[in-house]
């Protein structure tokens, strides 16, 4: 039987966003979040290019630290009435509004209700995650009624296919699609990350079209991807290589729990490969199942796993789960060794 993906809940809050950018119809509140830090940015600057006149930054555009920041000061920067323009824009970087004591939450309160509609205040999570209270009654409904919150998540995967070719076309290069999702497995699914190494690979590559091999000689992978090519490594019998690639994420500093959390991650993967090949399942049951945004991991598990037995990735899974509460739980322990001696074993296993 066949599985088709979920269609994705739309992000109607950033769509909304879009609009009212392009309508020239911006509020006077908005709350940005999510882990994708580049359309965050690149948003940031459109509304400044909307709202503040080239020239007058200094006295309509004014940035704000939260760390040390108080209601009292956001509310008398509001005031400040814009020169030579109809808005003024506040952007006010980790004021974590939920870590409000109960004054500065009442002030909070009368601030969002009385914004002066000349002024346009974006509160910026980067740092801190944006999590929201719901015991704060009060607070949330102001929030909800004068603040837009607005999610920046990572790229739909055609959308981000279409974003990779366009940086490489500004470079005078060339992608496929498949090499594009290759660069996604490798270097992960945000644009904030992908960026640098775009133009690495644009600047190395010889030839006008980009290949997998420019992407392996400069790119930086992601962990997920380095563990991959490890558990692959450990699947074709290759204990000299998934030694190699153990070694390396040492030396780079990654710390061995993380490490072992990511290879556990991967093993669990495998295992519902295995047991999606062995029930007749097919890589749209995968793709559902770890909310995949295209089909190239499903593909990538599907294979790794024809490699192996159901009772192999069980025992494989298991063996992570005792190091890994032996590492949270026991005091001196070689993680490092014991992550290497992991390796040994499973190879074992595999005999």
């Amino acid at each position: 039987m066949a599985y088709t993906k979920k269609t994705p809940k739309a992000n109607e809050t950033f769509q909304r966003f879009k609009r009212d950018l392009a309508a020239k119809t911006i509020g006077c509140a908005y709350l940005f979040y999510g882990e994708e830090s580049y359309l965050r940015e690149y948003y940031l600057g459109e509304l400044r290019k909307q709202l503040v006149p080239a020239g007058f930054e200094e006295f309509n555009y004014h940035r704000l630290e939260g760390k040390d920041l108080t209601v009292q000061t956001l509310s008398e920067t509001a005031e400040a009435m814009p020169m030579m323009s109809e808005r003024t824009l506040i952007v006010a970087t980790d004021f974590d509004i939920y870590k409000l004591n109960e004054e500065q939450r009442e002030k909070m309160v009368a601030f969002l209700e009385d914004i002066p509609p000349y002024c346009c205040v974006v509160f910026v999570y980067d740092t801190i995650e944006y999590r929201p209270n719901k015991t704060l009654k009060k607070l949330g409904k102001a929030l909800s009624e004068h603040v837009q919150a607005v999610e920046f998540r990572a790229a739909e995967n055609s959308d981000l296919i279409a974003w990779i070719a366009r940086r490489f076309r500004a470079l005078g290069k060339e992608i496929d699609r498949q090499t594009a999702e290759y660069l996604i497995f490798t270097c992960g699914g945000l644009m904030t990350g992908l960026v640098p190494e775009i133009t690495k690979i644009g600047t190395y590559a010889r030839g006008k079209t980009i290949t997998q091999k420019d992407i392996d000689a400069v790119a930086d992978p992601v962990l997920s991807a380095e563990v991959f090519k490890l558990s692959d490594a450990v699947l074709r019998g290759d204990y000299d290589g998934a030694a190699r690639i153990l070694g390396d994420l040492l030396k780079m500093q990654t710390e061995p729990i993380m490490i072992l959390a990511a290879l556990g991650s991967q093993l669990r993967r495998i295992y519902t490969a295995r047991m999606a090949i062995d029930s007749g399942k097919d890589k749209y049951w995968l793709m559902e199942l770890w909310d995949m945004k295209s089909d190239y991991p499903a593909k990538l598990l599907l294979s790794a796993a024809q490699k192996t037995t159901s009772d192999w990735c069980a025992d494989a899974v298991k063996m992570c789960q005792v190091l890994d509460r032996r590492m949270k739980s026991e005091k001196g322990v070689d993680a490092a060794g014991e992550l290497k001696l992991l390796l040994v074993r499973l190879g074992a296993r595999r005999r």
